[in-house]
């Protein structure tokens, strides 16, 4: 069998969802999705997640907790581990006005899926490695996975809503995940830890 291991950039396929204004669907289960992308003669060896938590700004307190239950239900699942880069604090500045605020902006996810890329290459945790994700910064490291380990085949997994022509020519292949794809690996209504706790899907997310 043939061994894939799925690296999952979580902004990106969250802004892609929610370009399509598809938030019926982000209560995604990720392995169920990255096995839903396999061919025949493939298994899933593991997922890597990689996201930020939401910083609080005051007005943001409920989806700070619907992402913390979306985390806390992806925990459950077997094979998957969950990176976290972290938020910058940043200054924007309006031409057009003067107005100056304090925004944040999310750092990091896309240096740790090339570290974890790469790593995993030579590691040889992977003969295929599927890239859910649209950013072009993820060329370089795709790119030298495939100079140099010609064996390996890299797959990138565009998000719904997202596309990025550069990264797409990079890789073995490419492809747009569907709406049914998604629509098909949402996790269960309620999610059980291993404590017992219940984590119930976001009323807000139906």
């Amino acid at each position: 069998m043939t061994r894939v291991v799925a690296y999952v950039d979580g902004f990106n396929l969250y802004f892609g969802l929610k370009a399509k204004g598809w938030k019926k669907h982000y209560w995604l289960d990720l392995n169920g999705l990255a096995t839903s992308l396999l061919k025949p003669g493939q298994t899933l060896a593991g997922v890597h997640y990689f996201t930020s938590r939401i910083r609080a700004n005051g007005r943001n307190v409920a989806d700070m907790q619907r992402q913390s239950d979306y985390l806390d239900a992806l925990a459950t699942l077997p094979s998957l581990t969950i990176h976290y880069g972290h938020y910058l604090q940043k200054s924007r500045h309006c031409h057009s006005c003067g107005a100056q605020w304090m925004d944040y902006e999310e750092k990091m996810t896309d240096v740790n899926i090339a570290m974890q890329l790469l790593a995993d290459a030579f590691d040889d945790h992977f003969d295929t490695a599927l890239v859910i994700s649209a950013d072009s910064d993820l060329t370089t490291p795709v790119r030298q996975v495939r100079a140099r380990f010609p064996a390996k085949r890299v797959i990138v997994a565009q998000p719904p809503g997202r596309n990025s022509v550069q990264l797409a020519g990079t890789a073995t292949a490419a492809f747009t995940i569907s709406e049914t794809k998604v629509r098909q690996s949402q996790l269960p209504a309620a999610v059980a830890t291993a404590s017992g706790y219940v984590i119930h899907r976001p009323a807000h997310w139906r």
